[in-house]
């Protein structure tokens, strides 16, 4: 492993802080995402309702990402940041004004959402943008590693301390704590972090300047390959997410704890791998890293889960499968940052984000969908199998492991016929 000297350390300064307090907002803002979801069952008593929750952040962000990029690459960075993380933080103080009067309702939380799901259209890659700028080239495999543990950090975090803060002092509290993380990272932004200028075309027009990106996809057939094989794994790995309680909680072994602690793995995975990143060397074909770690990723933990009905074999696969995820994660992010020209960024990012991530919504519906009304019927009615009985079990959730073998299945198959497509490519 490369150590860092103290000239690499100076380089760094601006990421290390733009990382670390951002981190600790993101950490912030998801606190509260959580903490209303918890509010909002409480009112509901829906599952579909906390939901829709979700679905109202995510909406803008598939729908809106192209013309977002142009934004992006139309402006200041920092001060696009600037202005996103305001807006987002002024509905943080809406929801709390609204609920200290008694009038926060359930309408509110969904339009607040997608006005916050909009802000971070354009910040996201605005954010990345910035990255490239602030990174040189060379350490850019490390910083990728650096944030893949800051989002690690986060999906383990994030629940633990909503559900400790909300069950102490509720809502408020929670939207305090927010709110201290945002003024942190924005005063530190706005004061002590220089991002240099990239400034795109400002003559052109919105539809123009997105078009710019698609024309840079079509140009680029690694690239486009690459993200499109990346929207399979999101297919694969939402649709998991969709199948996965009705696996483990009708389990006589399962339960709504068992969940939590079979889903934290995967964070714990993710650190592991995250820690793993920094100390790899330079890969040869990075291309090759990405689709071959999706493959051991995809074939491994469906299988694992499939077939297993030990909580800790559960566990097991978890951490096998998630574990290479920042390792693909941060080779994509170099493959990215060095091929795609720092002004065309924004709106090549802001057009992955739609066609990488549009995916995961229809994941979910699909994965709930097989596992309800194809899966569990199947083994409702075949299940006296002694095939059947073997490989999945009986009872609620047998289905749920069929599933998960045809999610291996296809996650398998997905990768070894990509890769061979991703052969020719070599980065």
């Amino acid at each position: 492993m490369e150590k860092l000297n103290k000239n690499d350390f100076k380089e760094l300064k601006d990421f290390g802080l733009l990382w670390s307090t951002q981190s600790l907002s993101q950490l912030g803002s998801s606190i509260t995402g959580f903490a209303l979801t918890l509010w909002l069952y409480e009112k509901t008593g829906s599952s579909l309702s906390t939901a829709a929750l979700t679905i109202c952040t995510y909406a803008p962000y598939v729908i809106m990402s192209i013309f977002a990029g142009a934004l992006t690459d139309r402006f200041d960075k920092k001060k696009t940041m600037l202005v996103c993380d305001l807006f987002a933080a002024l509905c943080t103080i809406l929801v709390f004004v609204l609920l200290q009067t008694n009038l926060l309702a359930v309408w509110h939380l969904y339009a607040l959402n997608v006005l916050s799901g909009l802000m971070n259209t354009v910040q996201q890659p605005a954010s990345e943008v910035a990255m490239t700028l602030i990174v040189p080239e060379k350490h850019y495999q490390k910083t990728s590693g650096l944030r893949s543990l800051s989002r690690s950090l986060i999906s383990i975090l994030n629940p633990l301390l909503a559900a400790a803060l909300y069950s102490f002092a509720g809502l408020t509290l929670v939207i305090v704590v927010d709110l201290t993380s945002f003024v942190i990272a924005f005063t530190t932004l706005l004061c002590l972090i220089r991002i240099p200028k990239s400034e795109g075309k400002k003559e052109a027009g919105m539809l123009a300047l997105a078009g710019e990106g698609l024309t840079f996809l079509k140009k680029n057939p690694m690239i486009l390959t690459l993200i499109l094989f990346m929207a399979g794994v999101n297919l694969t790995a939402s649709a998991f997410d969709a199948t996965l309680p009705g696996y483990v909680i009708p389990n006589p072994r399962g339960g709504t704890s068992t969940l939590g602690i079979v889903t934290s793995c995967a964070g714990v995975a993710m650190i592991i791998g995250s820690l793993l990143v920094p100390l790899l060397p330079t890969p040869k074909n990075r291309v090759r890293v990405i689709y071959l770690t999706m493959l051991f990723s995809l074939g491994s933990e469906n299988f694992i889960l499939a077939f297993s009905r030990s909580p800790l074999l559960w566990c097991i696969g978890q951490i096998i499968g998630w574990s290479v995820v920042p390792i693909m994660d941060a080779n994509l992010d170099v493959i990215l940052r060095t091929s795609i020209p720092v002004e065309l960024q924004g709106r090549v990012y802001a057009c992955r984000n739609t066609f990488q991530f549009f995916t995961i919504p229809i994941g979910l519906f699909l994965g709930g969908f097989m596992v309800d009304q194809v899966c569990e019927p199947f083994m409702a009615l075949h299940g006296s199998n002694p095939i059947l009985q073997t490989l999945f079990g009986t009872g609620k959730g047998s289905g749920a492991a069929l599933m998960m073998l045809i999610l291996g299945v296809f996650g398998s198959l997905m990768c070894l016929v990509t890769g061979r497509k991703l052969n020719q490519y070599k980065s």
